[in-house]
Protein backbone atom coordinates (compact mmCIF):
# COMPACT_ATOMS: atom_id res chain seq x y z
CA UNK A 1 0.00 0.00 0.00
CA UNK A 2 1.23 3.58 -0.83
CA UNK A 3 1.00 6.46 2.05
CA UNK A 4 -1.96 8.08 2.18
CA UNK A 5 -5.08 8.67 -0.06
CA UNK A 6 -3.10 11.04 -2.88
CA UNK A 7 -0.61 11.31 -5.39
CA UNK A 8 1.19 14.10 -7.63
CA UNK A 9 0.96 13.78 -11.43
CA UNK A 10 3.17 15.86 -13.49
CA UNK A 11 1.21 16.48 -17.16
CA UNK A 12 3.41 17.57 -20.25
CA UNK A 13 3.36 21.79 -19.75
CA UNK A 14 1.72 23.56 -21.27
CA UNK A 15 -1.70 22.27 -18.70
CA UNK A 16 -4.75 23.86 -17.75
CA UNK A 17 -6.90 21.63 -16.15
CA UNK A 18 -9.40 24.07 -16.06
CA UNK A 19 -10.08 24.13 -19.67
CA UNK A 20 -9.76 20.63 -20.22
CA UNK A 21 -12.03 19.50 -18.01
CA UNK A 22 -14.75 22.08 -19.77
CA UNK A 23 -13.99 20.25 -22.94
CA UNK A 24 -14.49 16.87 -21.02
CA UNK A 25 -17.59 18.18 -19.63
CA UNK A 26 -19.28 20.50 -22.21
CA UNK A 27 -22.03 21.53 -20.06
CA UNK A 28 -22.47 22.64 -16.29
CA UNK A 29 -25.41 20.15 -16.04
CA UNK A 30 -22.64 17.18 -16.57
CA UNK A 31 -23.43 15.16 -13.01
CA UNK A 32 -20.34 12.84 -14.01
CA UNK A 33 -17.61 15.08 -14.62
CA UNK A 34 -18.16 17.51 -11.92
CA UNK A 35 -16.18 20.95 -11.44
CA UNK A 36 -16.55 23.68 -8.92
CA UNK A 37 -14.02 25.87 -10.36
CA UNK A 38 -11.01 24.16 -8.68
CA UNK A 39 -11.55 20.50 -8.49
CA UNK A 40 -12.75 18.41 -11.00
CA UNK A 41 -14.26 15.34 -9.29
CA UNK A 42 -15.28 11.64 -11.04
CA UNK A 43 -16.69 8.53 -9.50
CA UNK A 44 -15.04 5.44 -11.03
CA UNK A 45 -15.57 2.07 -10.93
CA UNK A 46 -12.60 -1.03 -10.38
CA UNK A 47 -14.25 -4.30 -10.00
CA UNK A 48 -16.88 -2.94 -9.54
CA UNK A 49 -16.13 -0.97 -6.39
CA UNK A 50 -16.96 2.21 -7.10
CA UNK A 51 -14.65 5.54 -5.83
CA UNK A 52 -14.35 9.02 -6.22
CA UNK A 53 -11.02 10.76 -7.78
CA UNK A 54 -10.86 14.51 -6.86
CA UNK A 55 -8.04 16.28 -9.09
CA UNK A 56 -6.35 20.22 -8.61
CA UNK A 57 -3.81 21.96 -10.46
CA UNK A 58 -0.58 23.87 -8.40
CA UNK A 59 2.54 25.09 -9.87
CA UNK A 60 5.79 23.44 -8.53
CA UNK A 61 8.98 25.67 -10.02
CA UNK A 62 7.01 26.79 -12.98
CA UNK A 63 5.53 23.94 -13.92
CA UNK A 64 1.94 22.43 -13.79
CA UNK A 65 0.99 19.56 -11.36
CA UNK A 66 -2.08 17.77 -10.44
CA UNK A 67 -2.61 16.38 -7.19
CA UNK A 68 -5.22 13.53 -7.51
CA UNK A 69 -7.06 12.33 -4.12
CA UNK A 70 -9.19 9.44 -3.45
CA UNK A 71 -11.93 8.26 -1.18
CA UNK A 72 -10.08 5.56 -0.63
CA UNK A 73 -8.24 5.65 2.70
CA UNK A 74 -4.55 3.67 1.30
CA UNK A 75 -4.26 3.30 -2.32
CA UNK A 76 -2.43 0.03 -3.39
CA UNK A 77 -0.03 0.00 -6.26
CA UNK A 78 -2.08 -1.35 -8.94
CA UNK A 79 -5.19 1.24 -7.57
CA UNK A 80 -2.50 4.18 -8.39
CA UNK A 81 -1.24 2.46 -11.59
CA UNK A 82 -5.49 2.41 -13.00
CA UNK A 83 -6.28 6.20 -11.81
CA UNK A 84 -3.22 7.45 -13.38
CA UNK A 85 -4.28 5.55 -16.85
CA UNK A 86 -7.86 6.86 -16.13
CA UNK A 87 -6.47 10.77 -15.77
CA UNK A 88 -4.34 10.30 -18.13
CA UNK A 89 -7.43 9.10 -20.58
CA UNK A 90 -10.02 11.97 -19.43
CA UNK A 91 -7.11 14.55 -18.91
CA UNK A 92 -4.92 13.60 -21.95
CA UNK A 93 -1.85 14.74 -19.25
CA UNK A 94 0.45 13.56 -21.61
CA UNK A 95 -0.27 14.68 -25.06
CA UNK A 96 2.46 16.98 -26.50
CA UNK A 97 0.51 19.79 -28.13
CA UNK A 98 3.79 21.69 -29.07
CA UNK A 99 3.13 20.81 -32.97
CA UNK A 100 0.04 22.29 -32.88
CA UNK A 101 0.87 25.31 -30.97
CA UNK A 102 3.91 26.00 -33.33
CA UNK A 103 1.11 25.41 -36.42
CA UNK A 104 -0.85 28.26 -34.40
CA UNK A 105 2.02 30.71 -34.74
CA UNK A 106 2.14 30.15 -38.43
CA UNK A 107 -1.90 30.52 -39.42
CA UNK A 108 -3.32 33.73 -38.49
CA UNK A 109 -6.76 32.07 -38.09
CA UNK A 110 -5.77 29.86 -35.62
CA UNK A 111 -3.65 32.27 -33.75
CA UNK A 112 -6.32 33.23 -31.73
CA UNK A 113 -7.83 30.71 -29.91
CA UNK A 114 -4.65 28.78 -29.84
CA UNK A 115 -3.34 31.86 -27.56
CA UNK A 116 -6.41 31.55 -25.81
CA UNK A 117 -6.76 28.19 -24.91
CA UNK A 118 -2.98 27.56 -24.60
CA UNK A 119 -2.84 24.95 -22.08
CA UNK A 120 -6.24 22.56 -22.82
CA UNK A 121 -6.00 19.50 -23.43
CA UNK A 122 -7.89 16.42 -25.38
CA UNK A 123 -9.57 14.42 -23.21
CA UNK A 124 -10.88 10.70 -24.01
CA UNK A 125 -13.78 9.15 -22.24
CA UNK A 126 -12.15 6.46 -19.23
CA UNK A 127 -14.10 3.47 -21.71
CA UNK A 128 -14.87 2.83 -25.45
CA UNK A 129 -18.40 1.52 -24.32
CA UNK A 130 -18.61 4.91 -22.42
CA UNK A 131 -17.91 6.70 -25.39
CA UNK A 132 -20.37 4.88 -27.81
CA UNK A 133 -23.37 5.66 -25.09
CA UNK A 134 -22.46 8.95 -24.87
CA UNK A 135 -22.80 9.47 -29.05
CA UNK A 136 -26.07 7.73 -28.96
CA UNK A 137 -27.55 10.05 -26.24
CA UNK A 138 -26.59 13.06 -27.62
CA UNK A 139 -27.61 11.61 -31.65
CA UNK A 140 -30.31 13.96 -32.77
CA UNK A 141 -30.64 15.78 -29.48
CA UNK A 142 -29.22 19.56 -28.36
CA UNK A 143 -25.61 18.80 -26.51
CA UNK A 144 -27.45 19.87 -23.10
CA UNK A 145 -30.44 17.69 -23.63
CA UNK A 146 -27.85 14.86 -24.68
CA UNK A 147 -25.87 15.31 -20.99
CA UNK A 148 -28.89 15.55 -19.05
CA UNK A 149 -30.28 12.05 -20.72
CA UNK A 150 -26.48 10.46 -19.13
CA UNK A 151 -27.16 12.07 -16.25
CA UNK A 152 -30.20 10.14 -15.29
CA UNK A 153 -28.22 7.25 -17.16
CA UNK A 154 -26.09 7.04 -14.55
CA UNK A 155 -28.24 7.71 -11.38
CA UNK A 156 -30.42 4.89 -12.74
CA UNK A 157 -27.64 2.33 -13.09
CA UNK A 158 -24.28 3.38 -11.93
CA UNK A 159 -22.51 2.84 -9.55
CA UNK A 160 -23.33 4.68 -6.49
CA UNK A 161 -21.12 6.23 -3.78
CA UNK A 162 -21.83 8.21 -0.72
CA UNK A 163 -19.68 11.01 0.51
CA UNK A 164 -19.79 13.89 2.50
CA UNK A 165 -20.74 15.71 -0.63
CA UNK A 166 -23.90 13.31 -1.73
CA UNK A 167 -24.33 10.27 -3.77
CA UNK A 168 -22.53 10.15 -6.53
CA UNK A 169 -22.61 7.57 -9.24
CA UNK A 170 -19.62 5.97 -11.65
CA UNK A 171 -21.18 5.57 -15.66
CA UNK A 172 -22.91 2.36 -15.92
CA UNK A 173 -20.76 -0.22 -17.21
CA UNK A 174 -21.66 -3.07 -19.70
CA UNK A 175 -23.22 -5.35 -17.35
CA UNK A 176 -24.97 -2.59 -15.66
CA UNK A 177 -27.15 -2.29 -18.78
CA UNK A 178 -27.27 -5.53 -21.09
CA UNK A 179 -30.42 -7.01 -19.41
CA UNK A 180 -31.94 -3.25 -17.61
CA UNK A 181 -35.47 -2.83 -18.65
CA UNK A 182 -36.00 -1.26 -21.88
CA UNK A 183 -38.91 0.65 -20.78
CA UNK A 184 -37.33 1.57 -17.72
CA UNK A 185 -34.51 3.33 -20.25
CA UNK A 186 -37.56 4.97 -21.93
CA UNK A 187 -39.02 6.35 -18.85
CA UNK A 188 -35.60 8.21 -18.42
CA UNK A 189 -36.13 10.14 -21.54
CA UNK A 190 -34.39 8.15 -24.11
CA UNK A 191 -36.59 6.94 -27.19
CA UNK A 192 -37.39 2.54 -27.53
CA UNK A 193 -34.24 3.09 -30.40
CA UNK A 194 -32.13 4.14 -28.10
CA UNK A 195 -32.62 1.95 -25.36
CA UNK A 196 -32.26 -0.68 -27.72
CA UNK A 197 -29.27 0.44 -29.33
CA UNK A 198 -27.32 0.96 -26.08
CA UNK A 199 -28.93 -2.29 -24.15
CA UNK A 200 -27.54 -4.27 -27.32
CA UNK A 201 -24.69 -2.76 -27.46
CA UNK A 202 -23.73 -3.73 -23.82
CA UNK A 203 -24.88 -7.34 -24.57
CA UNK A 204 -22.70 -7.58 -27.30
CA UNK A 205 -19.70 -6.55 -25.47
CA UNK A 206 -20.65 -8.76 -22.32
CA UNK A 207 -21.25 -11.34 -24.32
CA UNK A 208 -17.83 -11.47 -26.52
CA UNK A 209 -19.79 -10.48 -29.89
CA UNK A 210 -17.88 -7.36 -30.29
CA UNK A 211 -14.83 -6.20 -29.04
CA UNK A 212 -14.61 -2.66 -28.97
CA UNK A 213 -10.93 -2.47 -28.28
CA UNK A 214 -9.72 -4.26 -31.79
CA UNK A 215 -11.07 -0.80 -33.14
CA UNK A 216 -7.39 0.60 -31.50
CA UNK A 217 -5.79 -1.83 -34.83
CA UNK A 218 -7.64 -0.27 -37.82
CA UNK A 219 -7.10 2.47 -39.81
CA UNK A 220 -9.69 5.77 -39.89
CA UNK A 221 -11.71 4.15 -43.03
CA UNK A 222 -11.98 0.57 -41.44
CA UNK A 223 -12.53 1.57 -37.91
CA UNK A 224 -15.41 3.68 -39.14
CA UNK A 225 -16.90 0.74 -40.97
CA UNK A 226 -16.79 -1.76 -38.47
CA UNK A 227 -18.44 0.80 -35.59
CA UNK A 228 -20.97 1.67 -38.34
CA UNK A 229 -21.78 -2.37 -38.55
CA UNK A 230 -23.10 -1.19 -34.91
CA UNK A 231 -26.42 -0.99 -34.81
CA UNK A 232 -27.42 3.08 -33.91
CA UNK A 233 -23.94 3.63 -35.17
CA UNK A 234 -23.76 5.95 -37.92
CA UNK A 235 -21.12 8.00 -39.58
CA UNK A 236 -20.87 11.03 -36.83
CA UNK A 237 -20.83 8.78 -34.07
CA UNK A 238 -18.03 6.26 -35.67
CA UNK A 239 -15.88 9.41 -35.99
CA UNK A 240 -17.36 10.54 -32.98
CA UNK A 241 -15.73 7.37 -31.11
CA UNK A 242 -12.42 8.26 -33.36
CA UNK A 243 -11.81 11.50 -31.70
CA UNK A 244 -13.26 11.03 -28.09
CA UNK A 245 -12.34 7.34 -27.18
CA UNK A 246 -9.34 6.53 -29.20
CA UNK A 247 -7.62 9.93 -28.92
CA UNK A 248 -7.30 10.59 -32.82
CA UNK A 249 -7.15 14.24 -32.64
CA UNK A 250 -6.52 14.38 -36.58
CA UNK A 251 -10.40 13.88 -36.72
CA UNK A 252 -13.22 16.42 -37.16
CA UNK A 253 -16.24 14.96 -36.96
CA UNK A 254 -17.92 16.45 -39.76
CA UNK A 255 -21.66 15.63 -39.51
CA UNK A 256 -21.61 17.24 -35.72
CA UNK A 257 -23.95 20.12 -36.81
CA UNK A 258 -22.87 21.98 -34.14
CA UNK A 259 -19.36 21.74 -34.95
CA UNK A 260 -20.05 22.60 -38.43
CA UNK A 261 -21.88 25.62 -36.82
CA UNK A 262 -18.73 26.74 -35.15
CA UNK A 263 -16.92 26.37 -38.07
CA UNK A 264 -18.46 28.38 -40.34
CA UNK A 265 -19.29 31.37 -37.90
CA UNK A 266 -14.98 31.15 -37.62
CA UNK A 267 -14.17 31.22 -41.10
CA UNK A 268 -17.24 33.78 -41.78
CA UNK A 269 -18.92 31.53 -44.59
CA UNK A 270 -22.45 32.69 -45.55
CA UNK A 271 -24.46 29.78 -45.12
CA UNK A 272 -24.46 26.17 -43.81
CA UNK A 273 -21.49 23.57 -44.56
CA UNK A 274 -21.74 19.96 -45.90
CA UNK A 275 -19.92 17.12 -44.27
CA UNK A 276 -17.30 17.37 -47.66
CA UNK A 277 -16.82 21.50 -46.74
CA UNK A 278 -15.95 20.58 -43.21
CA UNK A 279 -13.32 17.89 -44.49
CA UNK A 280 -12.15 20.48 -47.40
CA UNK A 281 -11.82 23.60 -44.88
CA UNK A 282 -10.20 20.76 -41.87
CA UNK A 283 -7.55 20.15 -44.78
CA UNK A 284 -6.23 23.67 -44.01
CA UNK A 285 -4.93 22.12 -40.25
CA UNK A 286 -4.26 18.50 -41.74
CA UNK A 287 -3.26 16.37 -38.77
CA UNK A 288 -5.20 18.88 -36.35
CA UNK A 289 -8.96 18.62 -36.99
CA UNK A 290 -9.96 17.19 -33.92
CA UNK A 291 -7.71 19.77 -31.85
CA UNK A 292 -9.34 22.66 -33.77
CA UNK A 293 -12.87 20.82 -32.71
CA UNK A 294 -12.16 20.89 -29.14
CA UNK A 295 -11.06 24.94 -29.14
CA UNK A 296 -14.12 25.83 -31.05
CA UNK A 297 -16.20 24.31 -28.82
CA UNK A 298 -14.04 26.24 -25.75
CA UNK A 299 -14.88 29.81 -27.96
CA UNK A 300 -18.44 28.27 -27.85
CA UNK A 301 -18.60 27.98 -24.42
CA UNK A 302 -17.10 31.46 -23.77
CA UNK A 303 -19.63 32.74 -26.16
CA UNK A 304 -22.42 31.40 -24.49
CA UNK A 305 -20.83 32.80 -21.26
CA UNK A 306 -20.57 29.18 -19.63
CA UNK A 307 -16.70 29.52 -18.73
CA UNK A 308 -14.47 32.74 -18.16
CA UNK A 309 -11.03 32.01 -19.66
CA UNK A 310 -9.27 33.51 -16.77
CA UNK A 311 -5.98 32.04 -15.30
CA UNK A 312 -6.55 29.21 -13.13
Amino acid sequence: MLAGNSFVLEPISPFRLDLTVWTLRRRPDNLIDRWDGQTYRRVLAEDGNPFEIAVTQFDESGMARLRVTTTNKMISPDRKAYITAMVGRLLGIHVDLMDFYRLGERDELLASPVDQFRGSKPPRFPTYFETLVNAIACQQFTLTVGIRLLNRLAEAYGPALRTEEGIFHAFPRPQDLAYADIEEIRALGFSYQKARYMTGLARAIIDHQFNLEEIELLDDKKAVNRLCSLKGVGRWTAEYFLLRGLGRTHIFPGDDVGARNHLQRWLGLPGPMTYDEVRDASMRWNGYGGLVYFHLLLKSLVEKGIISNFPP
